[in-house]
């Protein structure tokens, strides 16, 4: 479909539709909200006009009260914009159903990075059997984590599915009753959940939504490059899992934990499987077809509810069993359901997703010391020393000798073998280490495998180190090289098929480096790494934590991919998603398909369709390099401005994430009292600049590094860069992505700010700077001018959300000023982050 095709259908489809189904909410009967409808227009205005006048915050809403209604107790203005809150929040829902519901229609089967579109490619050039040979060891891996960037109760997600359905056949009856149950069910959890509850809300997507899509897109690989001779391995696509794993991302995991999540997993397959044969022994009632499916069907049951023991092979054995029945008896009726039944089984076992443990270096160290010291007294030791004499150790050291961190990473290694057993070796294999800088910090993971009894064979794990800040990616050649000569995790690599895994994060580099320079680091880092693992017959596999929005590193995945050349191993393609990427991208079966397609596809494209555009010249390589650095010297300018924290801490948002009950986990590592840097969790910093409007990570210095090209009379150079060079461009048009959604008149008003004035200046000129730069770099006439549906969507949900902005910021002016209910107006800041984290949507 062309872009002025696509872009009439989502005005058909998506604005129109909207507009309709939004009058509907003026004549429901929501508690206290039956003039907010009409008051919200007039809001919007004084908003829109009042910013671009440099208005405050304060002022517009000081003036839409005084203007539109006849409120005159603080009490009675609170109360209304706790309403038109809640009435936006509902707002941002509907547009979000709506434009789930136009998906399929507005994305064809063939669309460039579609398995359809690659085999017509594949067929016009000749390379089918390329692909097929490519298809053989190639995967993809998508890990769900729990970062909170959206968390709605279940119950309000239950209503969004409704209403997706309700929109795509048009009822306008049942989308009025399901909205009017929206208005009436709480948005908020009354409490913040448990990191059970975040991994259950995750596992409901796994059974309701990746069950059924990736076995129907395996489907649909075989049947479109499967022969006689090729037959698809069923890892092609697959599922890892973060929550009750992920000890550095939420403190308040537990090995109980762990163990818990585990066991929900499994219990999902199950139920996903025994529900799956209800449908199959429908159709498949013959004689001792029946019996044996009936059969297996009561050993799932029992296995889900009564614990009874079940494995992969033996539900694949009965499966093959009825096959056989089938095949010699009753003319292969039906037969294939039950192939797609297996492919199923084979696809995901007994474990669904493979569950990752992670947890930071600095907490293993600790862990290391004290068992040292528990052990050996106080016994002097370099790192070296340490290691070889636990890794000795005769006795099991017991976990319960120990308290706190010490004992649970003693009892989460101890009970892997058991998680193992029951869920399967795929159920969990890694274990993730967050700032690895050190060989040390590897190791010291093997050293917990040994300290908990685990000879050098029983320990069925990958050692994943996480290279997430700038000195971690300097690090990580010399690193990896180490390991890989070192002769205890020589052998460790041996057992595991010589493959090893490498983490890169780019969520901390981009908050750590800047946008840039986090991006070209971990490009270099692939290719040194690629050379080096190559070079020692190690296959190694990136693993991206990329997130969602652009300011994190995301972007749009197919192209950020389909951007990598031959330096970089392209053996399988694994990324991190979260929050309301899992909701917006991956949220619903049709989404879902297209977006797993669209990384199958990237990673195949990259080795069977060469392009020249991908590999970077010695002359790029050098542009991209002192682009960087120049870009990397202005962002860490900004850090090192004295206002830089206390800007975030008093201007923004940032110190309300952790009052929010979206997710379990606090808003910074340690308990430090002082709030610094390097002690920010990326989520919340990076949201509290998108709460702003001025999303800073994801377009500060790039820009100034342009300009210092220019005016040294080179940026001709840069445009030869942008036309020549996929990545680069990529980089670009992400970061344009990034400037699309930031709205600076929002805080014009700081810009008077005798404490923070001159650095919201800082901000600014460096915005205006980079867009007006990339415009002339991309010759666009606007940003996201080559994307006009995601251009389209920024705009309508910015429009929805530019009212809940101006609450937001007038409640920050209340609480500054230390004015009126403070509590109150506490509680409007932090409600407000919810319809704006979750109208912030991202093409990831």
């Amino acid at each position: 479909m062309r872009h002025d095709q696509r872009t009439e259908k989502f005005r058909q489809i998506v604005e129109n539709k909207f507009q309709i189904y939004n009058s509907l909410f003026m004549s429901l009967p929501y508690d206290k909200m039956t003039n907010i409808g009409m008051l919200l227009p007039f809001l919007y205005e004084e908003s829109r006009i009042g910013y671009e006048a440099g208005k405050t915050p304060e002022e517009i809403i000081e003036e839409f009260f005084k203007n539109h209604t006849d409120l005159q107790n603080e009490e009675q203005k609170l109360e209304l914009l706790f309403k038109i809150i809640q009435y936006i929040e509902r707002q941002v829902v509907l547009f979000d159903s709506i434009e789930d519901a136009a998906f399929p229609n507005l994305h064809s089967e063939s669309d460039s990075g579609t398995v359809t579109n690659l085999f017509e490619r594949s067929y016009q050039d000749h390379k089918i059997e390329k692909v097929r040979e490519k298809l053989k060891d190639f995967s993809v891996k998508v890990v769900f984590t729990a970062h909170p960037t959206q968390f709605y109760p279940s119950s309000v997600q239950r209503i969004i599915q409704d209403l997706r359905g309700a929109i795509t056949s048009d009822s306008v009856t049942q989308i009025d009753t399901l909205l009017q149950q929206l208005g009436k069910t709480p948005f908020v959890n009354k409490e913040k959940p448990t990191p059970i509850d975040e991994a259950l809300s995750i596992i409901s997507y796994l059974r309701y939504v990746y069950y059924d899509t990736i076995g129907e897109l395996f489907t649909k690989i075989k049947k479109t490059f499967g022969n006689e001779h090729f037959h698809l391995h069923e890892d092609i696509i697959q599922l890892g899992f973060w929550p009750g794993g992920d000890r550095d991302g939420n403190p308040f995991v537990t090995a109980d934990v762990t163990k818990r999540v585990a066991e929900e997993l499994r219990s999902a397959i199950l139920k996903s499987y025994y529900s799956h044969l209800k449908f199959i022994r429908r159709r498949l009632s013959f004689r001792g077809v029946s019996e044996v499916l009936t059969q297996l069907s009561e050993e799932l049951y029992a296995a889900i509810f009564d614990g009874k023991s079940i494995t992969a092979e033996d539900i694949l054995k009965k499966t093959d069993e009825a096959e056989k029945i089938l095949i010699n008896e009753h003319n292969s009726l039906f037969l294939d359901l039950l192939v797609n039944f297996r492919d199923r089984v084979k696809i995901f076992g007994t474990h669904f997703a493979t569950l990752d443990v992670r947890q930071d270096s600095r907490i293993h160290q600790k862990v290391i010391d004290e068992v040292f010291a528990k052990v050996y007294g106080n016994e002097e030791a370099d790192y070296e020393k340490k290691f070889n004499k636990l890794i000795q150790i005769s006795e099991t050291v017991q976990a319960n000798d120990f308290e706190d961190i010490v004992k649970d990473t003693l009892l989460t290694v101890s009970q892997i073998t058991e998680i193992q057993n029951v869920n399967g070796l795929r159920g969990m294999n890694r274990y993730i280490i967050s700032n690895s800088d050190a060989v040390k910090d590897v190791m010291n993971v093997y050293a917990f495998f040994k300290i908990c009894g685990y000879q050098d064979e029983e320990i069925n794990m990958d050692i994943v180190p996480l290279f997430e800040t700038m000195e971690g990616l300097d690090n990580a050649e010399n690193v990896m090289n180490e390991l890989y000569q070192n002769p205890v995790y020589k052998k460790h690599l041996e057992r595991r098929g010589n493959q090893q895994t490498i983490m890169l994060g780019f969520s901390d580099g981009t908050k750590d480096g800047g946008y840039l320079k986090a991006n070209w680091e971990i490009y270099k880092a692939k290719e040194v790494l690629t050379k080096l693992s190559e070079q020692n017959n190690i296959k190694v596999v990136f693993f991206d934590g990329r997130g969602g929005p652009p300011a994190r590193g995301g972007g749009k995945t197919h192209d950020f991919y389909a951007s990598q050349g031959k330096t970089i191993a392209n053996n399988k393609i694994e990324l991190t998603i979260q929050g309301q990427t899992i909701t917006s991208i991956f949220g619903n079966k049709e989404q879902a398909k297209y977006n797993f397609e669209q990384l199958l596809t990237a990673g195949v494209e990259n080795d069977v369709f060469k392009n020249a555009k991908k590999e970077l010249t010695e002359k790029e390589r050098a542009l991209i390099i002192e682009l960087a650095n120049i870009s990397y010297k202005k962002y860490s300018d900004l850090k090192a401005h004295p206002m830089f924290v206390p800007y975030l801490q008093e201007m923004s948002t940032l110190e309300y994430y952790g009052k929010t009950n979206i997710g379990s986990r606090p808003s910074k590592r340690g308990n430090g009292s002082e709030l610094k840097f390097e002690d920010l969790r990326a989520i919340p910093f990076v949201g509290s600049w998108s709460q702003l409007k001025q999303n800073v990570p994801g377009f500060f210095g790039f820009g100034y590094a342009m300009q210092k090209m220019k005016e040294q009379g080179r940026f001709e150079e840069v445009r030869e860069l942008y036309k020549g060079s996929d990545f680069f461009k990529t980089l670009v048009l992400n970061s344009m992505m990034s400037m699309n959604k930031s709205y600076f008149p929002l805080t014009y008003y700081i810009k008077n700010n005798p404490k923070f004035g001159a650095f919201w200046n800082v901000l600014f000129e460096e915005y205006e700077l980079s867009k007006d730069i990339m415009l002339e770099l991309t010759s666009f006439k606007m940003l996201q001018e080559e994307d006009p549906l995601s251009r389209k969507s920024v705009k309508i949900r910015e429009k929805i959300v530019l009212p809940l902005l101006s609450i937001q910021q007038y409640a920050l002016m209340k609480i500054q000023k230390g004015e009126g209910n403070k509590e109150a107006y506490e509680k409007l800041v932090t409600r407000s982050l919810f319809g704006n984290i979750n109208a912030s949507r991202n093409s990831a």
